[in-house]
């Protein structure tokens, strides 16, 4: 059994990992860290230190009225995702530990959308600058 990062436990809730495939299981955070547990497979777990948090991205629909998923950033190992049935509960508990400024949400559709154009249509013109 893997031993807790946390001595202090802020929330527990039901919630799901988005790394490979889907699983389900608890997330837990505490003082230390955040965690997760896989139900079934003990071996299956996520242990990040508030340390190694980078940033926190929400996935934000409808003004802030729903919240899909959101993302943990880490300095070194990556980014994981994660759902839950309460993630405004989640992310008020991750706000104690990580600085407002470290909380971000993440971009609409829309956004990557023109973000995309913009990049697609901006290099070429870079790029025939360069030529002449």
């Amino acid at each position: 059994m893997v031993k807790s990062l946390n001595t202090k436990v802020d929330l527990v809730v039901n919630g799901s990992s988005f790394q490979g495939l889907n699983s389900y299981g608890k997330i837990m955070i505490g003082d230390k860290a955040f965690e997760y547990y896989n139900d079934r497979n003990v071996a299956d777990f996520i242990q990040i230190p508030w340390e190694e948090v980078d940033y926190v991205i929400a996935s934000v629909l409808f003004k802030g009225r729903y919240i899909p998923r959101y993302a943990i950033r880490t300095k070194r190992s990556g980014t994981f995702t994660f759902a839950s049935k309460e993630p405004k509960k989640v992310l008020r508990a991750v706000n104690q530990y990580i600085p407002k400024e470290r909380m971000v949400h993440s971009l609409s559709f829309f956004q990557v959308l023109t973000r995309a154009v913009k990049n697609r249509f901006g290099k070429k013109k870079m790029q025939d600058s360069h030529e002449m």
